[in-house]
């Protein structure tokens, strides 16, 4: 819909050029935008004027236009003088709500399009009849999710449209409050390095212009439209398994998600037989922030003992006492590559657990 602030600019720049005073009214009479204080209520005399058969009236001095928008009385365009000169500018300045609002409501439809695309609400049939009509051709694309941290305004909504909006090729919408969907055009980018330079400068662009805190997640490349929705179901995924296993990353492929990708989608009752087999009953408390560091580490340095040990700025006799306390409370010995690997997937199904339950299930008996 064209927005009132649009309407009330277009009509002061028409009153600057023609020095005549302006007033628009929607179809049932009510004051939209003027250019002068309307102190008679014209209301009756408009919509008669809007449900007669005149495309244009003199009334009380002024002339009054109709504004047809797909043959629809849209508007009513009042212009303060009875002279022949105000005739002719009501006419051109007719042309100019008609087409302003024209455009507005093609926008919209393709914005209203782009989302029913994206929750998968359209026939096949009827997308492809649509995308016809609003000129938008089969092409390789991909969606980008922007999730906003707190609170979502209409101001960063309008920064991203004004990064990608002015290409016909791109699409900026919405379909929840918390985030920003950008259906992207990446036909000219071919490499894997260039989409996620995309959602970089997202991420950038939100910290230093928004002052916004972000994550981006994008899907894989996809070139029928009907399979836009499953672009936008993985990068909503993305978006999910990075804030679990992936945290500190601020952009997140689906493409790239590895292991974290499985084990999102294993079902929690599968999950918690795992950790049984591999802890038991009762979770040891192991999750200290010294015992994080040096797994984190240990892992890091592919289970090299000497490198760790000098990295931690500890004696390699220390390290290894830290470990061998560790595998007498797990019972796995991460030195070893098989237990290395059991041990890393089920910390990787406790974040995974913790997360979807919203407790930590990192605590337990403490660890002797």
């Amino acid at each position: 819909m064209l927005s009132i602030h649009k309407i009330q600019v277009t009509l002061e720049e028409m009153k600057d050029i023609s020095r005549l005073d302006m007033a628009l009214y929607n179809e049932r009479g009510k004051l939209v935008a003027a250019t002068f204080d309307q102190k008679e209520d014209l209301e009756e005399a408009v919509i008669n004027f809007a449900e007669s058969m005149a495309e244009s009236q003199m009334l009380a001095g002024s002339h009054f236009f109709k504004v047809l928008v797909d043959d629809e009385v849209a508007y009513i365009l009042l212009v303060k003088s009875s002279t022949e000169e105000a005739y002719m500018v009501g006419k051109l300045a007719v042309c100019q709500i008609r087409n302003l609002a024209e455009a507005y409501r093609e926008q919209f439809d393709r914005n209203n399009f782009i989302q029913n695309i994206l929750l998968g609400n359209m026939l096949v049939v009827d997308m492809y009849n649509k995308a016809r009509k609003f000129h938008i051709e089969q092409t390789e694309r991909v969606v980008y999710v922007v999730e906003v941290e707190g609170k979502k305004d209409a101001g960063i909504m309008e920064f991203v449209r004004g990064m990608f909006g002015s290409s016909t090729k791109d699409f900026v919408t919405e379909v929840d409050e918390q985030n920003i969907i950008l259906v992207k055009d990446v036909r000219d980018l071919s490499s894997e390095a260039a989409l996620e330079s995309v959602a970089k400068m997202l991420a950038d662009n939100m910290h230093s212009e928004a002052m916004v805190r972000v994550r981006v997640g994008y899907g894989n490349r996809v070139v029928n439209l009907q399979d836009i929705s499953r672009s936008y179901q993985e990068a909503k995924m993305a978006i999910e398994v990075g804030k679990i296993f992936y945290a500190d990353l601020e952009t997140v492929s689906y493409s790239k998600l590895g292991i974290g990708r499985l084990i999102y989608q294993i079902p929690m009752s599968l999950c918690e037989m795992f950790i049984r087999e591999v802890f038991g009953e009762d979770i040891p408390k192991i999750f200290t922030e010294e015992n994080v560091v040096t797994i984190q580490k240990f892992f890091e340095n592919n289970l090299n003992i000497s490198e760790t040990a000098r990295q931690l700025y500890v004696h390699r006799n220390t390290l290894v006492y830290r470990l061998e306390r560790l595998e007498k409370a797990i019972g796995l010995d991460i030195r070893r590559f098989d237990d290395a690997m059991t041990f890393k997937i089920a910390m990787m199904v406790l974040s995974h657990m913790s997360y979807q339950q919203g407790i930590n299930l990192m605590r337990g008996p403490e660890m002797e």
